[in-house]
């Protein structure tokens, strides 16, 4: 089985790695785990006129190794392996995307719990994976 988990370096975001570790045992096999963390794109126009592209691409880099490896760890350390993938966009759109590409079977994700007013006025990208996504999504809280 093919799992696809999104992290974005929050406390729920460990929770939900936690929570698929502890819940490994549901599957008769160890599943294949992807990794993902999705950067917020900055915007190029005004970051290049300041910085080059390459300086760019290594931010982003760095960035979502220092968000994946908490969760990667918690991950190993439970004697599973994962494959980490980084990408730059709007969280939940590349989720499905990827979770598609992969041919994952199920998508985790930390869900943040805010209030319906939160929600309505930040969005909600755990809400918006539930939306779009064609195959089962697992939250944690």
């Amino acid at each position: 089985m093919n799992i696809l988990l999104a992290v974005d370096g929050s406390e729920t975001s460990l929770r939900a790695a936690a929570g698929l570790a502890s819940h490994v045992r549901w599957f008769a096999e160890p599943p294949a785990i992807h990794l993902l963390h999705v950067h917020l794109p900055v915007p190029v126009g005004l970051a290049l006129q300041h910085v080059s592209r390459e300086t760019l691409d290594r931010y982003y880099l760095e960035e979502g190794e220092k968000v994946l490896a908490p969760a990667s760890e918690l991950l190993r350390s439970a004697g599973l392996s994962t494959t980490t993938h980084i990408h730059v966009g709007h969280p939940a759109d590349v989720i499905v995307r990827l979770a598609a590409e992969l041919a994952c079977e199920l998508v985790c994700l930390g869900a943040h719990g805010r209030g319906a007013i939160a929600t309505a006025v930040l969005g909600s990208v755990a809400l918006k994976v539930l939306q779009l996504s064609p195959v089962p999504v697992l939250l944690f809280r």
